[in-house]
């Protein structure tokens, strides 16, 4: 078998059937020419003609050492793919390196390099190398692109190759393949003072101390250059080793961003749609809020929290945050419609235990992205305003996208009641825009919590 891969993302092509499978790879001439050799053959033998049994030998073997040549060969080249980035907007392009090493101590012939990619990422790329000298290399890139969102699969790549008479071509598949992923599009969002939130970090924000009393001290392992003071002597009877009390830490702000995948709120498809808004709206709204140091986590109508359960599914800390955004930005990139029929299971995804609602306390932020609603179903977002220190609901109207008359005026009056900010969206509307305007509706107004 061929070498590894240089680097990036390769792999060694596979050879398959050993000699049975190259000899099917003969080409239209090189099959002529084999059933030339025979007829050759067979004719000199009726015919006494020694020499023309010789011509049909040459006939018959060209072909066949050909074969035998090019099987010995093909298992002397690897490959590898480069692609960057490998996270992408919707609309965005990325780069894909190819890498052919001859890793044997002969010329290649002439290889026909083809990489396999989905049809929403273009053509597929073809590329012609002539021949390739012993440890030498050969470097290609295409450009892929989409503008609809999700996981592509690339490769895996394959190379055909042929001898220098055209007798036999060979295609063999390396076994690496990458994935590209195209998220969302976003927007940058303005800065907006939502009634009711506080600021990710600093002013405004709550801290709790980790430290209550001797009975009820986490403590943590000394590290060097903590200050002595702080040592905790029971605890460091108890585990043998020197333990410090923590220090105050600072609470972020929790956020949650509700997105309604149900089926049948929206109407159309493609990058165009309503859902697809609502997807771009959540997107952008997550990035927002992560660069503002809250801690952020996505609920959609079927219950799914992410990152995940761990601390209640918020992200934490500068690199988990990181971590969360690339999580989120990737479920969001294949995030498809529910068969749900209604929003229960996100309302009871997001109670706490005593009736409210996780991570949405007093200085809590709430912002959902809804299809259209129905009575019973304005009545459960209602409810999920409570103990809300502010929320922010943006309706989309699916029969306004389809060019049918609006029937949202009543859902957002209802939302309204609860204490909601409800804002429509209407089609082609600008996310940015919308978002301006939640903090807009918000000043000067006090957030009250909703019904239980």
């Amino acid at each position: 078998m061929g070498a590894g891969a240089p680097h990036g993302a390769g792999g060694t092509a596979q050879g398959a059937g050993g000699l049975r499978a190259s000899l099917s790879g003969l080409t239209t001439r090189g099959r002529s020419f084999l059933a030339a050799g025979a007829a050759a053959a067979v004719c000199a033998y009726v015919l006494g003609q020694s020499e023309l049994l010789r011509v049909g030998l040459l006939l018959a073997l060209l072909p066949l050492i050909c074969v035998a040549a090019l099987h010995r060969t093909r298992y002397r080249v690897s490959g590898s793919r480069r692609l960057t980035p490998a996270r992408v907007p919707a609309g965005g392009e990325a780069r894909v390196r190819l890498r052919m090493d001859n890793v044997s101590r002969m010329p290649t012939g002439l290889l026909m390099l083809q990489d396999r990619v989905p049809y929403v990422l273009g053509p597929r790329p073809r590329f012609v190398l002539d021949r390739v000298e012993p440890g030498g290399r050969r470097e290609v890139s295409y450009r892929v692109r989409s503008d609809l969102r999700g996981r592509y699969p690339l490769g895996p790549l394959q190379l055909r190759l042929t001898d220098p008479f055209g007798m036999v071509e060979l295609t063999r598949s390396f076994s690496a393949y990458d994935t590209l992923t195209v998220i969302p599009r976003t927007e940058a969002l303005p800065p907006v003072r939502l009634s009711g939130e506080s600021s990710g970090y600093g002013d405004g924000s709550r801290r709790s101390l980790a430290l209550a009393g001797d009975d009820d001290v986490i403590p943590r392992t000394y590290r060097r250059g903590d200050d002595l003071r702080r040592v905790h002597w029971r605890s460091t009877a108890r585990y043998g080793e020197l333990m410090v009390r923590r220090e105050e830490q600072p609470q972020r702000s929790k956020a949650t961003v509700l997105l309604d995948t149900r089926r049948g709120a929206y109407e159309g498809a493609g990058p165009g749609s309503a859902f697809e808004w609502a997807v771009s709206g959540a997107a952008s709204t997550l990035l927002h809020l992560l660069e503002h140091g809250f801690s952020v986590r996505l609920v959609t109508d079927t219950g799914d929290s992410v990152p995940g359960e761990a601390g209640g599914g918020f992200s934490s800390g500068s690199q988990e945050s990181a971590e969360a955004a690339g999580l989120m930005m990737d479920t969001l990139a294949v995030v498809g419609h529910s068969d749900g029929a209604g929003l229960g299971r996100a309302y009871e995804a997001m109670r706490g235990s005593g009736g409210g609602f996780a991570g949405t306390g007093s200085d809590g932020l709430l912002v959902a992205f809804f299809g259209d609603l129905d009575d019973a179903q304005t009545e459960l977002a209602a409810r999920m305003r409570q103990r809300s220190g502010y929320a922010v609901a943006f309706v989309l109207d699916a029969a306004a996208w389809t060019g049918l008359p609006s029937r949202v005026e009543e859902p957002l009056r209802r939302l309204r009641d609860a204490g909601w900010t409800a804002l429509a969206a209407p089609p082609d509307a600008a996310f940015a825009e919308l978002w301006r305007q939640s903090g807009t509706a918000g000043l000067g107004t006090t957030a009250t919590g909703g019904r239980g």
